[in-house]
């Protein structure tokens, strides 16, 4: 076995148990003047400290980012509501508001952060595309536990993925109801791409890694971008040496497929939701993954779209086939909440998105297309 097939499969060494973590981004306005940069400085110098113990760094274009610490649903969303809520009335004081949205279409690209990961990262992905994702997208990451069978959940991630995208988008920008994702099309494949499904998941991770893009090399004098096209099983005719455990893991880190595995399972593919409509999206992500039942009924409803990511996200719930798979899935989801310890007002809350946008075949992008023309 060689080293990167031993990371790969490591990748999958999870945890049997079935916590969630959450990672919300959010795109931070001036409330007077949304038109205006927010220095991350002045959206720093505003935060609270957090009850619910989540952690807070900055995206390259200054977007928040709060990631919660792993628990079970119910205690997951508890505490990072409870974040959120704190952070948005203390910004609120400052004079500044969260974005309830996954692309900024208002500001002009703007890059604040200049660590040598993100230059090497503006260097190396194409513009324009590149310097929108990493300034102008907000995301919500929901992590989970592979648990007893990481090739199921590993499976059932991507497979839901076309039709949790259009359930979910909210950015739309250009006829895309998930602008957000239309943006991470046009970057480089090798790196985002979803990861092959051939029934081996680790096999086919590792040949991800292999395959994908070098951003960068560690040298004596830093780090330094690898613009020739490089791939990972270039790296000793690159850097002159063989690559180290440390140069696999960190080039793992500059990969962002929809899924990824990292010990426990990332979903990335979710356009961010408003400070208030966030928990459904993540309730939704958890059942339908972790719950053998409710897993059943929602790829069997899914699976005819599971390789539809771009209509997804240009289409959204206008496409009929993914609006009434999503109202299976949904249906399921609702369903399988209680027995994973959701609160009644969450699953009230899921039923309510479920019926505001679902059955309307309306996503949330066209709540705010409606606010851009009002």
């Amino acid at each position: 076995m060689t080293d990167v097939q031993r990371y790969a499969r490591d990748c999958f060494r999870g945890v049997t148990s079935d916590r969630l973590g959450v990672e919300l981004e959010f795109l931070v306005f001036d409330a007077d003047n949304p038109a205006l940069h927010v220095p991350i400085a002045r959206t720093a110098s505003a935060l609270p400290a957090l009850p619910g113990g989540s952690r807070v760094t900055f995206e390259p274009g200054g977007q928040l980012e709060l990631s919660a610490p792993p628990d079970v649903l119910p205690a997951a969303v508890a505490k990072l509501a409870a974040d959120v809520d704190a952070v948005r009335l203390a910004l609120a004081r400052a004079g500044l508001r969260l974005g309830g949205r996954g692309l900024d279409t208002l500001r002009p690209r703007l890059r604040q952060l200049r660590e040598p990961r993100y230059e090497a990262m503006a260097a190396v992905l194409e513009r324009p595309h590149g310097l929108t994702m990493m300034c102008s997208t907000a995301s919500i990451q929901v992590n989970l536990d592979f648990g007893e069978d990481h090739h199921a959940r590993w499976e059932r991630a991507h497979v839901l993925g076309p039709v949790l995208v259009a359930a979910f988008a909210n950015s739309p920008a250009d006829g895309w109801a998930c602008g957000r994702q239309a943006v991470w099309g046009r970057l480089d494949p090798s790196r985002t791409a979803p990861v092959a499904q051939s029934g081996d998941p680790a096999g086919d991770w590792a040949r991800y890694l292999l395959d994908a893009r070098l951003m960068l090399v560690r040298e004596a004098g830093g780090l330094r971008p690898v613009l020739d096209g490089s791939a990972f099983r270039d790296f000793a005719r690159v850097a002159g040496r063989p690559p180290g455990h440390a140069d696999l893991a960190y080039h793992a880190t500059t990969l962002f497929p929809p899924v990824r595995p990292r010990g426990w399972l990332e979903v990335r593919y979710l356009d961010a939701q408003g400070a208030t409509e966030w928990p459904v999206c993540v309730a939704v992500v958890h059942a339908l993954v972790t719950d053998d039942r409710a897993a059943g009924i929602a790829m069997e409803a899914a699976r005819p779209s599971a390789h539809r990511w771009a209509d997804a996200a240009r289409l959204g719930l206008a496409d009929p086939h993914l609006r009434r798979s999503a109202s299976v899935c949904f249906a399921a989801a609702a369903e399988a909440l209680p027995r994973l310890g959701a609160e009644p007002s969450l699953v009230a809350r899921v039923r309510a998105f479920a019926s505001r946008h679902i059955e309307s075949g309306r996503s949330p992008a066209a709540d705010q297309m409606e606010e851009m023309f009002a």
